[in-house]
């Protein structure tokens, strides 16, 4: 695939590094070595070995027969969700965490929204022996426990965080501060946002999953190529990966899933695509949520993972220039999406998979067109949710 950022990590008018001064030397110091270590032959020898023997890849390509019978499409499953630790968050984790032991940062901390990055983060620096410091808001921490005892079980320190809305934007907030007065760590984000190098080194981490997509096609249909390919967005990591490899192919349609809340108009949603205008967010220029002063407004999801008021520099530039397409759905069609996958093919997604899954009723498509959906992550941290309205359906 054409590199699509330019020099300065632009991908058109959006990217950059927007960073305090005193983060200029740690950014610097990625941005002039990420390259270098990706495409040494040690660094590659060691990602793919652990990507097989450790995070179980390649990851299943699934045809959902009854979902496609239901649907009208042949429509395929990703399986992220297959992947250890649960979701496509590890992919990135063990990359970045090899990038830093190869940069001599014998220190991690992260951010995590609904605990699926922080859990992978705290798996990875327990294999390689990494101190770990992981910072969530409190709000997140009250809804994904199970993610929390995991964290700790696995050593790393969880940091709740109990300031402005107490979710993934503040945790992110207060990863930043830390890192700041500690530049001898390395900051392992999560997803496609932050200043260059991190979009594209995220990206390009995940692209594992494109890479794959093209060679299981090939096995099962002939093509490498599927019509559509839907993923759910919210910083945007497991969508860019998805997408990575077909973006030079205008064939192939891109869609993003994002979080609509409770209505894209109703003052609690995490649409960005559909609400957001350009500014600097957590060191990025992207489209973000922000009122007319440029203060971000404080984002709404039942899904904890796609909580977060901006998205990454990648798919704004993508939305910008028409090359994909993103929808917003609300927490109820979420919510139901994960009810009918789960009935349909004994499969219980993430909340965040689900939204990607209630996409699909709004899109047109013929029976004839193959359709992957990758299935993000797994629903074991969202049972809560799932029972709360199985019991509402009941009343």
């Amino acid at each position: 695939m054409n590199r699509l950022i330019d020099n300065k990590g632009f991908y058109g008018e959006f990217g950059g590094s927007w960073v305090p001064e005193m983060l200029y030397p740690n950014i610097e110091q990625l941005a002039s070595s990420y390259e270098a270590i990706l495409e040494s032959t040690s660094f590659k020898d060691r990602f793919n070995s652990l990507l097989k023997d450790y995070a179980g890849r390649p990851t299943p390509l699934f045809l959902a027969e009854s979902l496609s019978g239901a649907l009208g499409a042949k429509i395929y499953l990703k399986r992220e969700d297959l992947c250890h630790t649960g979701s496509h968050k590890l992919n990135n984790v063990i990359g970045q965490a090899l990038v830093a032991m190869e940069m001599n940062k014998r220190e991690v901390i992260a951010e995590t929204g609904a605990g699926q990055h922080g859990v992978a983060t705290a798996t990875v620096c327990a294999l390689l022996d990494l101190p770990c410091r992981v910072f969530m808001g409190e709000k997140d921490v009250q809804r994904q426990q199970p993610n929390v005892l995991r964290m700790k079980m696995l050593g790393a320190e969880v940091v709740p965080v109990s300031s402005g809305s107490r979710t993934l934007k503040d945790a992110t907030n207060e990863a930043i501060r830390y890192w700041i007065n500690h530049p001898e760590v390395y900051y392992l984000i999560g997803s496609t946002i932050g200043p260059h190098p991190y979009p594209d080194l995220v990206a390009r981490l995940q692209s594992v999953i494109s890479a794959e997509m093209k060679i299981q096609l090939m096995e099962k249909k002939g093509r490498p190529d599927p019509d559509i390919i839907v993923a759910c967005v919210g910083g945007g990591s497991n969508a860019a990966g998805t997408f990575y490899h077909y973006i030079a192919d205008e064939k192939v349609k891109l869609v993003g899933a994002e979080a609509a809340g409770e209505g894209v108009g109703s003052g609690k949603t995490a649409a960005t695509i559909a609400t957001g205008s350009a500014g600097i967010i957590h060191g990025c220029r992207t489209l973000m949520m922000q009122d007319g002063g440029g203060q971000i407004l404080e984002a709404h999801s039942v899904s904890a993972g796609l909580d977060y008021p901006g998205i990454g520099p990648l798919h704004s530039y993508l939305h910008r220039t028409g090359r994909a397409r993103y929808l917003a759905v609300t927490d109820k069609e979420a919510v139901e999406a994960a009810h009918l996958l789960t009935r349909l093919e004994g499969i219980i997604p993430a909340l965040e998979s689900a939204h990607a899954i209630a996409a699909l009723h709004k899109l047109q498509f013929r029976e004839s067109d193959i359709i992957v959906v990758n299935l993000s992550g797994r629903g074991d941290k969202d049972m809560d949710t799932y029972i709360e309205s199985m019991q509402k359906r009941h009343q």
